[in-house]
């Protein structure tokens, strides 16, 4: 793909945003984020052209594994230790803000209806208690990534637009071996990675069941249409035998198996396009994911990653910590995150340019944003878990569908229930 903005973006290597005449005493603040390659390397970038404009800051920047993320945050920053400007996945916030790691973005420096004029509609996960807690540089929605050499061996004309084309496709892209064990799955399943994402917001919507109640408060997915929902999803694993769950390990292993080859189809963010572009020799392409039926009403998953105060953050190096938080979330930076790490601006009127809409990898992501629910998660991880455990009960325990789905949500009531006693009702 083309680079987006190049004929903006050339010339602005120092982004034009006003110095705030911090000087000496020389203030230190630091920034945390988890290790993904394109990020990192950007941040770094991004901290040498903001001390440039900001001669009395020094940024330092700190990265640590994905999976040690949110131990490291819980012992640091209790301590006092640990960083001023952290980000964290949006689905934290709750959890990050009941254990007071982080502090209310300061209203005067980003005005609440500031924000909801200039954002996509999906920010308002961030807001908790009448209150903005974090805020975006970049959002992502989900979409279909397909190997076109496979598509072309296995007579697949294009990218199916209904989950009923979508079996077919994958069925006829299913290699196996002389004992019939799979060595190309038709689809990636990733009920870990993207996929419970997927069952929430896009199968159980398309299937007729709401997730949820619209204050957040109840489980509502245990319905004969939900369980119908995770019926067709399974079923790709059990019946029509398109995919293995694990087939290749790793939370990341259904876009290493597509990297290799060795899958037709994976359901990914907006995030995985530089690693797959990298990463993947044969031809590729993306499309939008498909529907129940040809004009059904469509359905999708947003996510962000945010940037956020902690706790720690006070004195000079709160004020440091604020003008370092407009750099990473300004307009110039939201343009180059685009380009260098493939996600898609937090600003409305960046990512409604019609060069983005048009472009054959961002488009599908693009086009999928005004009908992307980004799930208010009071604890991402535990509700997470409650979906892969239905996938899991359904496909190596052989429960009913329904049974599964019905102890899921029991489950994940459970945990809406003790996050949301704690709190009075607006």
């Amino acid at each position: 793909m083309k680079r987006i903005w190049a004929a903006i973006i050339v010339g602005a290597v120092v982004l034009a945003i006003p110095a705030t005449g911090l000087s000496q005493p020389r203030v230190t603040i630091t920034y945390w984020q988890y290790f993904f390659e394109s990020k990192v390397k950007l941040v770094d970038q991004l901290i040498a052209q903001f001390e440039a404009q900001h001669p009395g800051v020094k940024v330092a920047h700190e990265h640590f594994p994905y999976d040690a993320y949110n131990q490291k945050v819980a012992s640091a920053v209790p301590a006092g230790q640990g960083p001023d400007v952290i980000n964290l996945f949006y689905g934290w916030v709750p959890l990050y803000v009941d254990s007071g790691y982080l502090q209310p973005l300061p209203p005067d420096a980003f005005p609440p209806v500031q924000i909801e004029r200039d954002y996509v509609p999906m920010i308002k996960a961030s807001r908790l208690d009448g209150k903005y807690w974090a805020i975006p540089t970049a959002v992502r929605s989900l979409a279909m990534f397909y190997n076109a050499d496979l598509f072309r061996a296995a007579a697949v004309v294009r990218p199916p637009v209904t989950w009923e084309e979508f079996q077919a496709a994958a069925e006829r892209l299913t290699a196996r071996d002389d004992r019939g064990r799979i060595t190309t799955m038709g689809f990636g399943v990733a009920p870990s990675g993207q996929d419970h994402h997927l069952l929430r917001e896009v199968l159980f919507r398309q299937w007729g069941a709401s997730p949820y109640s619209a204050d957040n408060r109840r489980v509502t997915y245990a319905t004969p249409a939900g369980a119908e929902a995770l019926r067709w999803y399974t079923e790709l694993i059990t019946k029509s035998k398109v995919g293995a769950i694990d087939f290749f390990p790793g939370a990341g292993g259904y876009r290493n198996a597509f990297m290799a080859g060795r899958a037709g189809m994976i359901v990914d963010g907006s995030f995985a396009i530089g690693a797959i572009r990298r990463g993947t020799r044969a031809s590729w392409g993306v499309a939008p994911l498909p529907g129940r039926t040809i004009g059904g009403a469509p359905s999708n998953f947003g996510s962000y990653w945010v940037h956020g105060l902690t706790a720690r953050a006070q004195g000079p190096r709160r004020e440091a910590a604020i003008q370092f938080l407009k750099f990473l979330v300004s307009e110039q930076t939201q343009r180059l995150w685009l380009d260098a790490v493939g996600e898609l601006p937090a600003y409305k009127r960046l990512v409604e340019d019609p060069r983005l809409g048009a472009d054959p990898v961002m488009g599908p992501f693009v086009s999928a944003l005004p009908h992307a629910r980004a799930t208010f998660f009071v604890d991402e991880a535990a509700q997470r878990q409650v979906l892969v455990d239905a996938v899991n009960e359904v496909v190596l325990n052989n429960k009913p569908p329904r049974q599964a789905l019905e102890e899921a949500a029991a489950k994940e009531q459970k945990v809406l229930d003790e996050f949301w006693a704690k709190r009075k009702r607006p």
